[in-house]
């Protein structure tokens, strides 16, 4: 089976984003842009994958070698941007087989496996075509009279009425010999409106050698090239719904409004809600509820968790049966057990709480292990920090810590043990003990109004 290797062209600035980062590199959906295209043909089938970078080239070049560690993707550098060919050519002269190549261009996030897969299945030359309503700015697909592809002219470089009423247009794929296409690109030359080597002329030094690009029908809706922010937006509407659509099909219902991003993972039964957010290398299990409001980013989430309404959790793991929420902050390596609780405006931070372990109330958890069935009473706060370095705070099993407490760590507090109402804990509890650290209470009888008195004098004069 000959080698198929795909070169995308993804050198541009794109002016028209009017940003300091690289086109390629906008995100959509969670992803660049370039991942798409370079996604869509490892999927086909190619065998390699060639980047021709230009503009932002480092960015682009470690986000590939990243995020493609495990396929032969790689990039190489087309220092002057002198067109489309010139970028081809850039592509096609680091190929070291004599099998076949697929070019097309890298601001094309919408293209799917499918649509590349069409083109590669013609063993001749190949190109994508489309009809669309309006063709500016397109190049056209000029015909002969038998109907055979001759020529491919720019927008601009169109000479009749009759030229720019073609409604047939280019998209942007090619497929050919790696034979033909570096003899093709080899005899380019700059005789067009822009001055510049023009990919699409390999159309017409097939026909005048005597040979024709076939014609593959595409989907002009997948095919169109991104240029400006507001198709970007356009753009990650439709991926978006696409995604979205295919969790449905899994058995997940998705309300309208929720944002799934591209790589999430979401089990049968579950069911995201308005609002929600799930971003990243986010898991959610089978059985869980994502609720109004919710962010979830790079977060495992196991079967059977209720996520309430305005949770927000990053990099953390929980598990099954867990419930979080509302208003519930779970910082990066937070690791909550099974059948636990984290409840309104808590917030944790590396921090493992055990199966059945409660913390349901207004507190902060930072740098803590919090045993089995522990429960974390409301405004309870571990000092985990003294301004140099972090400190851990372990709650044993059955534990009880009363509301208003501050554990300053490193501490312990034993299994079973109590830490009373207001307490500050500043040494070990052991196991079973009661920890209570309070001044003593004293009631002077009739003194409240003596005290409303004061004040009252205190602000007439103030008058």
């Amino acid at each position: 089976m000959s080698k198929t290797t795909a070169v995308i062209l993804a050198a541009g600035q794109g002016t028209r984003m009017k940003s300091a980062l690289p086109k390629v590199m906008h995100p959509l959906a969670g992803r660049p842009l370039v991942y798409f295209p370079v996604r869509a043909a490892i999927d086909a089938g190619c065998t390699e994958v060639v980047v021709v970078v230009g503009h932002g080239r480092d960015l682009v070049t470690r986000y590939l070698e990243t995020a493609f560690a495990n396929h032969h993707v790689r990039a190489v550098v087309q220092e002057t941007q002198n067109g489309t060919g010139d970028a081809a050519r850039h592509g096609v002269d680091v190929i070291d087989h004599d099998g076949r190549v697929l070019v097309f261009y890298g601001d094309v996030p919408l293209l799917e496996a499918a649509d590349v897969a069409k083109v590669l299945a013609v063993q001749d030359n190949a190109l994508a075509t489309c009809v669309v309503q309006d063709a500016t700015g397109y190049g056209r697909i000029v015909r002969d009279a038998a109907k055979e592809v001759i020529e491919i002219r720019e927008h601009k470089d169109l000479r009749t009425d009759a030229e720019r009423a073609i409604r047939e247009i280019n998209p942007g794929i090619f497929c050919t010999s790696v034979a033909f296409m570096k003899e093709a690109l080899a005899k380019l030359q700059p005789n067009n409106a822009q001055g510049e080597l023009y990919l699409t002329d390999i159309v017409s030094h097939a026909a005048k050698s005597g040979t024709h690009f076939f014609a593959v029908d595409s989907r002009a809706s997948v095919l169109a090239g991104i240029n400006d922010r507001v198709q970007f937006a356009e753009a990650e509407g439709v991926l978006l719904n696409r995604i979205a659509d295919a969790h449905r099909r899994n058995g997940v219902t998705i309300r309208a409004g929720a944002r799934i991003e591209d790589g999430v993972e979401i089990g049968a039964d579950s069911v995201i809600d308005q609002g929600a957010v799930l971003r990243g290398t986010t898991k959610v299990g089978a059985g869980v509820r994502v609720d109004i409001g919710c962010v979830l980013t790079d977060v495992v989430v196991e079967d059977g968790v209720t996520l309430k309404p305005y949770s927000v959790l990053e990099k953390s793991v929980v598990r099954a049966r867990a419930q979080i929420g509302p208003f519930s902050h779970l910082r990066p390596e937070s690791d909550i057990g099974p059948d636990a609780h984290v409840g309104n405006f808590v917030e944790t931070k590396k921090t493992k709480m055990a199966a059945g372990a409660k913390a349901n109330h207004l507190a902060y958890l930072g740098d803590g292990v919090i045993g089995e069935r522990a429960n974390v009473g409301a405004g309870t706060i571990f000092c985990n920090y003294d301004g140099v370095q972090k400190h851990t705070t372990t709650i044993e099993a059955d534990a009880f810590i009363g509301s208003d407490s501050q554990l300053v760590a490193p501490v312990t507090i034993g299994a079973g043990a109590y830490v009373a109402t207001g307490t500050t804990v500043t040494q070990d509890v052991p196991a079973d003990a009661l920890a209570i650290s309070r001044t003593r209470q004293e009631n002077k009888a009739g003194y409240g109004a003596k005290l409303r008195a004061r004040f009252k004098a205190a602000k007439a004069e103030k008058k």
